[in-house]
C-alpha cells in the first residue's frame, strides 16, 4: 500500500464530500483506538473543522487515557480540532433501568452493549446537527463488510466512511505514518462496549490478520490443503458474515408491483 498517497487521497475525499454537501467539518467519536485515531487525524488534515467527543459509559480507565492522550496530540497539531468529554454513564443506567427487570444473560449483556453504541451515535448526531457537521465513520473493511462487527444504528450510523475500504493492517499502517500515539498503535483492539476487558479477538474468536486472511481467501480460494486452524477461522468467518449479512447488505425495500398500485 502506498501509505502516504492513501492517506493524502482520503483527506481529498473528505474535504471535497464536505464541501459539495456543504457542511462545516466532522464529528469523530474517540474510543481509544486505532480506528478512531486514525480517522479522527485524517479529519483533521482537511483543514475542516473537526470535533473529537469522548463519550465514556463505565469506560476503561486505560481507554479513556488512550484517548485523551490522542486528542491532546491532535489539538497541539491542528488549530481546527476541538474536543469534548460527554459523561453517557448516568444516561445509559437511567434507560436501562426504565426497561423491564430480564434475568441476566448472554443475550441481555449484548443487548445493552449495543444500547452502548446507539447511545453514542445519537450523542454524536446532537452535535453534527449543532454545528453543521458530518459524523465521520471510523469501521474498517472487516468489521463492516467481513464480519460485520459494528452495531447497526450505533458505530454503523454515520454519514461517511472514510477507511471502511482498508483492513485492519492497513489502517495500523496509516497509524504509523501518521504518527499516532504508539499506546494506541500498541493496544489490543476492544470494542468497550461490555464494560470489562474483553478485546475484539476474544469476541470474534479470531484475530484481525486471520480475519483478513479468510476474507482474501473467499474471495479467491485455493485447492491447498488448510491447515486446523485455517478451517477453524474459515468457518468463524463464514458464520459471522453469513449472520450479519443484514447489517453489511443494504436494507431490503419491499417493491410493490405496479399492477398493485
Amino acid at each position: 500500500m502506498q501509505t502516504d498517497k492513501v492517506a493524502q487521497h482520503i483527506v481529498n475525499w473528505l474535504k471535497n464530500y464536505s464541501t459539495q454537501a456543504k457542511t462545516n467539518g466532522f464529528v469523530v467519536g474517540i474510543s481509544g483506538g486505532i480506528d478512531s485515531a486514525v480517522t479522527s487525524t485524517l479529519c483533521a488534515q482537511t483543514g475542516l473543522r473537526t470535533l473529537c467527543i469522548e463519550m465514556p459509559i463505565h469506560q476503561a480507565a486505560s481507554q479513556m487515557q488512550r484517548g485523551k492522550e490522542h486528542i491532546q496530540n491532535l489539538k497541539r497539531e491542528f488549530s481546527n480540532v476541538s474536543s469534548l468529554e460527554v459523561d453517557l454513564t448516568p444516561s445509559f443506567e437511567s434507560l436501562k433501568n426504565s426497561f423491564p427487570s430480564t434475568p441476566d444473560t448472554d443475550q441481555l449483556a449484548l443487548t445493552l452493549a449495543n444500547t452502548r453504541a446507539r447511545l453514542r451515535m445519537t450523542t454524536l448526531y446532537y452535535f453534527a446537527g449543532l454545528h453543521g457537521y458530518l459524523v465521520a465513520g471510523t469501521g474498517n473493511k472487516i468489521e463492516d463488510f467481513g464480519v460485520g462487527f459494528f452495531t447497526k444504528y450505533g458505530d454503523g450510523g454515520v454519514d461517511l466512511s472514510p477507511i471502511a475500504d482498508l483492513l485492519k493492517s492497513e489502517v495500523y499502517a496509516l497509524g504509523e505514518y501518521l504518527n499516532v500515539a504508539p499506546s494506541i498503535l500498541k493496544a489490543a483492539p476492544t470494542d468497550g462496549l461490555f464494560g470489562d476487558s474483553r478485546t475484539d479477538e476474544d469476541q470474534l474468536g479470531a484475530s484481525y490478520d486471520e480475519l483478513e486472511w479468510a476474507m482474501a481467501y473467499t474471495a479467491n480460494p485455493t485447492n491447498h490443503k488448510l491447515t486446523p486452524r485455517q478451517e477453524t477461522v474459515l468457518n468463524i468467518y463464514t458464520r459471522l458474515n453469513r449472520a450479519n449479512l443484514h447489517k453489511i447488505n443494504p436494507i431490503p425495500v419491499c417493491n410493490i408491483p405496479p399492477h398493485l398500485k
